[in-house]
């Protein structure tokens, strides 16, 4: 489950209006331009209408038809200038807008992935991936919908309101104050029905996420519905979910379709009010004919702007319920941070000490208690114990992925905790069990090492590693794409190629966590050599469930409970009768594995 809801402070308005501003800021030129722009190409054709009651005013005189024409002219000339102006205005504010949102939205999605990657290991460890993924773009594309609504929705509207509004009221202002009763009652309305509908939308959209996910999950479990005759079943289980979209979609269509017919029957409604005593203000000539086509014009574009007042309403909401999802992230804390005035790791020696550690994950779940360890330089030590003794969580306190919550961890007498977290990480090698790749080339992989090496000292590492056993037989050889994590390589494959970047980044820690479990026999054999050269003169640390590749370790440290309860050689610890060596051993060497 992903744990951002339960562990991170929703966002504010303000927070999330801070975070868009930051992105803004170095465009905000074009921001303010755009909206200039887009203020006058809204008044522009605003005031054409004027002109048009003119020309019917002159038109419906009873001048001699000729004496007017160039009147008319005159006016349509200025009509053709002012609508003129507003599509100028437009079009500049729109390459400008193109240009601002381009930009923000770059930079929105920079800042998150800046700051999403600071977070620290166990914060990913509860979030999934693709979520995460999704509320970066999701947080990019609410500010394009949100200005978009800004610009073309709420400012034509604001515009358009109160202009026609103005212009009738000095024309007739009983027309004007009847078109400002029947805006107020429309937007309010609006406004209190489409909050009372949002909570249908969710269901409607919820009721999709549902329906895409039991998608998604069938197809990918694919050979197991087939292996296992599900697909009456699978078929039943969809139906369902199926049906309890249409259903919700519905009632959310239905709500919408009521709110149109009742804004319809408004406009029907005041067009009716308003002409009526138009007629009778025209009667007694209080009016003219031209006044007629003006509240006309103005009725129509009013109506085409709070026609959709509601979805302006429902984009607000749902432009900031995307935006808060990541700008929560944006405004959590790093778990892990540099101690103020961290200094680099200054590694001489690459002695490592642990004093009296103890590690948990919340009060409920002890990890490790009271670890005291030192690894002399240059020593090979060998971390072995039952599956949750709390080997992994040793070495990720190494290299500072969690916060140290009791004891110190010392490299060459410096503490961790207040040296820069990137230069404890520069000077240690990590393979891990499980070695997930990029989706990029083979050559990019292993160069991620160290990432300034030319191609010959990648070629030269993934010799070591005997990777070229394998990227010579493809036919892209080393420009190879691996796929999403390295799907397109097996399990052994990958560690290879993990094994490689550790060889080509020649850091002087050295870390294998089942650095050879995923390889077959003939792999290990063949990668046993190069770890072992790899070795010499570093500092390893050397996790591992197969005992038979820890046998030529200095040093053996067994972990039970969180705690040390053993350490020794190997053959030292066979010599105890009642060690959990001991019986690891028998374990393996009678079952999986025989002494060489």
């Amino acid at each position: 489950m992903d744990a951002l809801s339960a562990e991170t402070k929703k966002a504010s308005l303000p927070e999330i209006l801070r975070v868009f501003w930051d992105a803004i800021e170095p465009q905000q030129w074009a921001m303010w331009t755009s909206i200039a722009a887009y203020i006058i190409a809204t008044i522009l054709p605003l005031l054409a209408p004027l002109y048009y009651k003119a020309f019917f005013d002159v038109v419906s005189s009873g001048a001699v038809r000729a004496s007017v024409v160039p009147e008319l002219i005159h006016f349509i000339v200025i009509v053709l200038v002012l609508n003129a102006g507003g599509w100028l205005s437009f079009r500049t504010g729109l390459y400008i807008l193109d240009n601002l949102e381009t930009g923000v939205m770059s930079r929105l999605r920079e800042n998150a992935y800046n700051y999403l990657l600071g977070h620290s290991y166990g914060f990913f460890l509860n979030n999934f991936a693709g979520a995460l993924v999704q509320r970066i773009g999701r947080l990019s594309r609410s500010f394009e919908r949100l200005y978009d609504t800004l610009i073309f929705n709420i400012l034509p509207l604001a515009i358009n309101v109160v202009g026609a509004i103005v212009i009738i009221w000095l024309q007739s202002p009983f027309i004007a104050l009847a078109m400002l009763i029947w805006v107020i009652v429309t937007m309010a309305g609006n406004y209190a029905f489409s909050l009372w509908k949002l909570k249908y939308d969710r269901r409607s959209a919820a009721a999709d996420s549902a329906t895409t996910g039991y998608l998604a999950d069938a197809i990918a479990n694919h050979p197991n519905i087939i292996s296992f005759t599900g697909v009456p079943y699978e078929s039943s289980g969809f139906l369902d979910v199926s049906r309890k979209q249409a259903r919700t979609q519905r009632i959310a269509w239905d709500l919408s379709s009521i709110l149109d017919g009742t804004q319809a029957a408004l406009i029907v409604v005041i067009e009716f009010i308003l002409f009526y005593y138009g007629i009778k203000l025209w009667a007694r000539g209080a009016i003219t004919v031209g006044t007629f086509v003006l509240i006309q014009v103005y009725l129509i574009g009013i109506a085409q702007q709070l026609w959709g007042f509601s979805r302006v309403v429902r984009t607000i909401y749902e432009g900031f319920a995307d935006s808060e999802e990541m700008v929560s992230i944006m405004h959590a804390p790093h778990e892990v941070q540099d101690a103020p005035g961290a200094q680099p790791l200054k590694l001489e020696k690459g002695e490592i000490t642990l004093r009296d550690v103890s590690f948990a994950f919340g009060k409920q779940q002890p990890v490790l208690s009271h670890v005291s360890l030192t690894v002399a330089p240059g020593e090979k030590v060998a971390l072995i114990g039952p599956s949750g003794a709390g080997k992994s969580t040793l070495v990720r306190l190494i290299l500072r992925l969690y916060n140290l919550e009791d004891g110190k961890i010392l490299v060459d007498g410096q503490d961790i905790q207040k040296v820069g977290q990137e230069s404890l990480r520069e000077k240690i090698s990590l393979v891990p069990q499980d070695p997930v790749l990029f989706h990029r080339t083979l050559m990019e992989n292993i160069r991620y090492g160290r990432r300034d090496a030319t191609d010959e000292e990648v070629r030269a590492a993934a010799k070591l590693a005997h990777c070229d056993d394998f990227i010579d037989g493809l036919p892209q050889g080393y420009d190879t794409y691996v796929g999403e994590r390295g799907i397109k390589l097996s399990g052994g494959e990958r560690q290879r190629v993990a094994i490689a970047r550790a060889i080509l980044k020649n850091a002087p820690i050295l870390i294998l966590d089942e650095a050879t479990s995923s390889l077959d026999s003939h792999s290990e054999a063949l990668i046993q050599d190069a770890l072992s050269q790899l070795m010499k003169g570093r500092t390893t640390i050397v996790i591992a469930h197969r005992l038979s590749t820890i046998r030529k370790m200095d040093r053996i440290i067994v972990i039970r409970h969180g705690s040390i309860v053993e350490e020794g050689t190997h053959e030292g610890l066979l010599a105890q009768p009642q060690s959990l060596y001991k019986h690891l051993w028998d374990l393996q060497a009678g079952g999986f594995i025989k002494d060489k």
